[in-house]
């Protein structure tokens, strides 16, 4: 494998210079912005041909990629020794940099998964968001959170593995759970079950996720026989229900394909401005499982590279890829065989031409067209919303144009530590959260709200005058609405700092109690109506400025607890309590100083333990 990197290019006409160095070779290219972030990142036969296809002057370009070409300042590539070997270097670079113009799962961050934690000792089968962890199984992505808790629900009820929480089973009590007592445990945190045994439950959840319902049923019902013979009848009637429930799931899969084969269908639709992904399970001869997923294609690639994308996106990540996945389009060799390996088995990617399996693939491609129509009407719609709210807003507030991007300020603190701002950026009436910024507020003498409030405006606009060492593309945008959490004072506040900054922009405060709205220059809150679609928005703006800095600000003061080594040592402390006790008193330094009587009004600490904290503090003199 060979890289190769040009010099930092400017606009079309220079990037489009670059294009005679890129070899004709199998590879990955990147487009870069003018920070060196990585905006798009594709693979090729053929780099050149495919790179200087994004500049041809006849045609009309597709998706966002006009605005991609735009930013882009300059083009890396990197050759490959063949186009399996950049496929697969291509679906890293993207699960690295997460490009903005990217194919992606729709807020891919957070499609669940469940997860068997296989590294502990006694594994739990759970919930789960979040990077995965090397050597736990996962299973999914699943479409939503209520489809993995409705799974969990069921093989909780039929596979008695532990429920409790931590890496070791148990309770400080030492004693068994209630789901031991309703036979949902086996308790190994009380020695109640051998490791072989209840490693053989976490196996046939394994399967039954897997959906081999068959090979479930037939290792009950070994287990079942072996009881029975042992004459342990009491075990053998619980692995009787356990089979009924198990036979009960697969007998309500009635869509059933001869054969009991098992293979996934894959169907996909592409619409504007993305594509709706089905995927039908069959296990076993049944379809035991269908999942709807929104993709964007922000570049507006076709459905072949589409395709492509969504299968190693989806099954890359999880554990279980089936021999044989049914797709409209001929898949192409080098997907198949790098699931081929992430299986360590022969994975087949074809179309279906006739048959079962074809009308399955049929009835996967109606549900997918069905859905991206419907996904493309609501985001119509929400579109339309969205506009309607700016429109009201500019109306309601008297501004000269849209209010596209709107800059929002709140303050937190608990008495005079750490005390924090926050900045919220909505552009077009959604969240920029690229653009959130947040402040340590410092120099501030006691709770002075104004100050602060003061202090953060200031702060970010004498940004805005950085160098180019110090460039910040939030900071650098001016918005067209300035936003504060508060009432007059605030409002007073932030306006003073504006004009320190020789910045002249809309400035408005949204008081929280009456959600009251303020303008400089008028006494009296602006008539607006609380339902009125501009209202709303204002309110969901503050409300999300108010989260930001609440986040933040716990953020340094659970880092300050965790600092303070003091509240290790005391006698019955856990981290509800220290968050209780640090809420109150507002840092470390204001507690040790604090008398008996002020320890024992610290909420939800009881007496006793507030004597036994102060004699633990003072045992020294």
């Amino acid at each position: 494998m060979t890289t190769s990197s040009p010099q930092p290019g400017g606009h079309a006409d220079e990037l489009r210079r670059i294009l005679p160095r890129i070899p004709n070779s199998p590879g990955v290219y990147r487009f870069l912005g003018a920070g060196g972030e990585v905006l798009y990142v594709g693979k090729a036969k053929e780099l050149r041909k495919r790179v200087s296809s994004y500049f041809r002057r006849s045609g009309t370009p597709h998706g966002r990629t006009p605005e991609m070409l735009v930013l882009a300042r300059d083009i890396e590539w990197v050759v490959t020794a063949s186009e399996g070997e950049a496929l697969l270097l291509e679906d890293n670079f993207i699960k690295e940099a997460r490009p903005p113009f990217n194919l992606r799962l729709r807020d891919d961050k957070s499609y669940p998964f469940i997860e068997i934690t296989m590294r502990d000792e006694w594994p739990r089968v759970r919930f789960f968001r979040g990077r995965h962890v090397p050597g736990n199984l996962y299973f999914g992505p699943y479409s939503s959170a209520r489809k993995v808790r409705d799974t969990l629900d069921v093989i909780g009820r039929i596979f008695p593995y532990r429920k409790c929480r931590g890496g070791k089973p148990g309770r400080p009590s030492g004693s068994p759970c209630l789901q031991y007592f309703i036979k949902r445990s086996l308790a190994p945190c009380d020695d109640r079950v051998s490791h072989e045994e209840y490693m053989e439950v976490v196996r046939q959840a394994v399967d039954f996720l897997r959906g081999r319902l068959g090979d479930v049923e037939r290792g009950i019902e070994g287990e079942m026989a072996a009881a029975a013979q042992a004459q342990e009848f009491e075990k053998a009637a619980l692995l009787r229900d356990r089979l009924a429930a198990v036979r009960h799931v697969h007998e309500r899969q009635t869509a059933r394909i001869e054969g009991g084969e098992a293979f996934d269908v894959i169907g996909l639709f592409q619409a504007e401005p993305g594509a709706n992904a089905q995927v039908f399970r069959v296990r076993d001869g049944a379809v035991v499982d269908r999942q709807s997923f929104y993709v964007e294609n922000s570049a507006g690639r076709d459905a072949a590279e589409v395709l492509e994308e969504f299968l190693l996106e989806f099954y890359w990540d999880g554990s279980a890829v089936p021999p044989e996945i049914v797709v409209p389009l001929d898949g192409d060799a080098g997907v198949a065989a790098l699931l081929t390996a992430r299986r360590g088995a022969k994975v087949s990617v074809r179309a279906a031409k006739r048959g079962p399996k074809r009308r399955l693939l049929e009835l996967a491609q109606r549900n997918a067209e069905l859905a991206a129509e419907a996904e493309t009407e609501r985001l119509a719609r929400k579109q339309t919303s969205r506009i309607a709210a700016l429109e009201s807003l500019r109306d309601g507030l008297a501004l000269e144009g849209l209010p596209l991007r709107i800059e929002c300020y709140d303050i937190s603190n608990l008495g005079e530590q750490h005390a924090v701002g926050s900045m919220v950026v909505f552009e077009g009436g959604l969240p920029k959260k690229a653009h959130y910024r947040k402040f340590a507020l410092r120099d501030v003498a006691g709770q002075d709200d104004f100050a602060m409030m003061n202090q953060v405006l200031r702060r970010r606009f004498e940004r805005r005058a950085a160098s180019a060492a110090e460039y910040d593309e939030s900071f650098a945008a001016l918005p067209d609405l300035v936003v504060v959490d508060g009432g007059k004072g605030q409002l007073s506040a932030a306006g003073a700092a504006l004009r320190d900054a020789g910045v002249s922009v809309d400035l408005v405060s949204l008081a929280k109690q009456r959600e009251e709205v303020f303008v400089p220059g008028r006494r009296e809150p602006l008539p607006l109506p609380a339902d009125d679609p501009g209202s709303l928005l204002l309110q969901r703006i503050r409300d999300e400025a108010h989260r930001f800095a609440v986040t933040y600000h716990r953020q340094r003061r659970d880092a300050d607890l965790t600092r303070a080594s003091v509240f290790d040592e005391l006698p019955q402390v856990g981290p509800v309590r220290r968050r209780r006790i640090l809420e109150h008193f507002g840092s470390p330094e204001r507690f040790i100083a604090a008398s008996r009587e002020e320890l024992e009004r610290v909420p939800g600490l009881p007496r006793k333990v507030a004597r036994e904290i102060y004699a633990h503090l003072h045992k020294g003199g």
